[in-house]
């Protein structure tokens, strides 16, 4: 559901035809995308945009109420982890509901994209920055 203006149209129809519970998939720029998966490439050169700029950006648009992230994100980049997390943390006090956060291996979460209305590829390039968002209410 959307919450306000965003520029991209994809993202911004992607999240307008959202329903609860739907999920969508922000990538690095190497995950690999099903076919049968909408792909919504933001990619231009390597780091542009960022997964955290992207992030972002889908955070001011769409209400969320979980996530799915890979359990190696943590340990292999732990900085995109943790400002991930830190977005989450202050998307939970901007919206007043917990956001509950799962983690899979990597290669579960490879084949749980299969259920993304949409994957959004990025051009990060730091190794597990993946994250599925799945779809809350406004009310």
């Amino acid at each position: 559901m959307k919450k306000s203006t965003l520029i991209n149209s994809e993202l911004s129809y992607l999240v307008a035809t959202l329903g609860h519970t739907d999920e969508v998939t922000v990538c690095d720029a190497g995950l690999p995308i099903p076919d049968e998966t909408q792909r919504i490439d933001l990619a231009l050169i390597p780091g542009v945009p960022t997964f955290i700029q992207t992030v972002k950006a889908l955070l001011g648009e769409m209400q969320i109420e979980g996530v799915v992230m890979a359990e190696e994100f943590k340990q292999v980049s732990p900085e995109h982890h943790d400002a991930l997390i830190a977005l989450l943390r202050e998307e939970e006090t901007l919206c007043g509901k917990k956001i509950t956060i799962a983690y899979v291996p990597h290669e579960a979460f490879k084949v749980h994209t299969q259920n993304s209305k949409a994957v959004i590829r990025t051009g990060e390039c730091t190794p597990y920055a993946n994250v599925i968002f799945q779809a809350g209410v406004v009310f």
